[in-house]
């Protein structure tokens, strides 16, 4: 503003227009407003979070069935490469039961194709007469293959009896480590180990036969008895065979029973207190429980002898039953056997003092699979064996016939982490749950141990006995 005797610039004025009054009411809508725009984006982010953890427990929940079904195709494919594995190379009584079992097969198929060509009668009787004697040559071919595995299979128990006995003490200690000691019974040990695998070396030259034979003589001097006189005498046998220039062909049986005489060396504790660990001692047979067995005509221990729930005698021993199963029946019970070793794991580690699972046998294991299961998953109706186990149907009372259910290896992992079954289930579904188990009772009742688990239960699960109706006659 200019006034006279002073002039003042207007170049930066402005003008100022008075506006509407901003009163509280305004204020706080406009606040109100601002916590809405903030609102809206921070549910946003929160909307992102919570997309971005869904999206991330999908693709770990993808992942999971993708790990889930590759573990599974690699295990069935590992399996199936042990089976046949298993088949090419028995070893084992299951081995050879398994070829058994698919030689059986194979023969069933061939008589269901010769049927079914409706060829006259020679040309069938013909068919059968080849079939008959391919299958004679197949079963020498399995028995020949049986003896080769059996001498294999003796040879390694007996170099494992021997690595048991020359094994040194070991013990743990307080920080974890173990500590090692040897004593002089164990050193004994290692000793006629090391001279017997010597002995048995296969390759060796004229030299170095002679310094195994020279140790073996010396060691056995030490003790004078016929066993030792005998070794004594077929080592200087051999000795001078050697020395005349006898092929290792010719000596081979020489070389056999020296091998077979040091060995019951090694076995006598007598020369060798560390074996008395690890030899049956021979029981008195007049405290020991004989039975006949019919099939083999022979007087067998009661401990060669199977009992089932049925059984009211000692019946046929497990030799005749494995002899008859491979002359006639040749039924592979693997799975059986398998599933009855998974279900004692699993009572064992549930540490609840489980006694039931120790008392059935592999033949009532089968029963309860094929007649009253069905040999099928009752979820998921999966009839796979291989894949499927019993788990517990309470899982708080130990595993019995009438306390379990057949389901796949999965579906028993998420049926033990139900704790409500009557909610988790339908009434139709546990009354045919009920059914099975009744069944079960009623026939494991007469397995002997079975009667002491059965009366732990009879307040909860109707037993045989509470099944029998009132006698009406009698009533009136």
């Amino acid at each position: 503003m200019t006034v006279p005797g002073c002039e003042m610039s207007v170049f930066e004025d402005k003008v100022i227009e008075p506006k509407p009054y901003f009163d509280s009411r305004h204020f706080r809508k406009r606040r109100l407003e601002a916590v809405v725009v903030i609102q809206r984006y921070w549910r946003r982010w929160l909307s992102w979070q919570y997309c971005d953890r869904l999206r991330k427990a999908r693709d770990e929940r993808l992942e999971w069935e993708r790990c889930e079904e590759i573990r599974k195709r690699k295990e069935k494919e590992a399996r199936i490469k042990k089976e046949f594995e298993r088949r090419m190379k028995p070893k084992t009584k299951e081995d050879f039961d398994l070829v058994y079992a698919a030689l059986e097969k194979w023969r069933v198929e061939e008589i269901s194709n010769i049927e079914a060509e409706m060829l006259d009668e020679p040309t069938r009787k013909a068919a059968l007469c080849a079939l008959l004697e391919q299958e004679t040559q197949l079963i020498a071919s399995i028995g020949k293959h049986k003896n080769d595995a059996d001498k294999a299979n003796r040879a390694e128990s007996i170099h494992t009896l021997l690595d048991k006995a020359a094994a040194p003490k070991r013990w743990k200690a307080y920080d974890g480590r173990y500590t090692e000691m040897d004593t002089k019974y164990t050193i004994r040990a290692k000793e006629l180990r090391d001279i017997y695998k010597s002995i048995t070396m296969k390759y060796l030259t004229q030299d170095e036969r002679l310094d195994v034979l020279l140790t073996l003589k010396h060691t056995v001097k030490e003790h004078d008895c016929k066993l030792t006189r005998e070794i004594i005498e077929l080592i200087d046998r051999e000795a001078d065979l050697i020395m005349r220039g006898v092929s290792d062909t010719n000596l081979e049986g020489l070389r056999q029973r020296i091998a077979t005489q040091f060995l019951e060396y090694c076995k006598n504790p007598m020369f060798n207190p560390e074996i008395a660990r690890y030899t049956k001692v021979p029981q008195d047979p007049t405290t020991l429980d004989t039975y006949f067995c019919s099939a083999t005509n022979s007087y067998l221990p009661s401990t060669e002898f199977s009992i089932d729930c049925k059984s009211k005698t000692q019946g046929q021993s497990r030799k005749a039953i494995e002899l008859d199963n491979i002359g006639r029946t040749r039924r592979d019970h693997s799975v059986y056997r398998t599933m009855l070793r998974s279900i004692r794991h699993n009572e064992i580690k549930m540490l609840d003092n489980a006694k039931t699972a120790f008392l059935v046998q592999e033949k009532d294991l089968q029963y309860l699979v094929d007649n009253i299961w069905q040999k099928m998953s009752i979820l998921s109706a999966w009839e796979d064996l291989s894949d499927m186990e019993f788990a517990r149907w309470n899982k708080r009372e130990q595993w019995s016939p009438w306390n379990c259910i057949l389901v796949t290896k999965d579906e028993a992992i998420a049926h033990l982490r139900v704790d409500h079954l009557a909610e988790s289930y339908g009434t139709v579904f546990m009354n045919k749950i009920r059914h099975k188990h009744t069944v079960a009772r009623i026939y494991f009742s007469k397995l002997p141990g079975m009667s002491e688990q059965l009366r732990r239960r009879s307040n909860k699960m109707p037993g045989p006995q509470e099944l029998c109706g009132k006698n009406v006659l009698k009533s009136r």
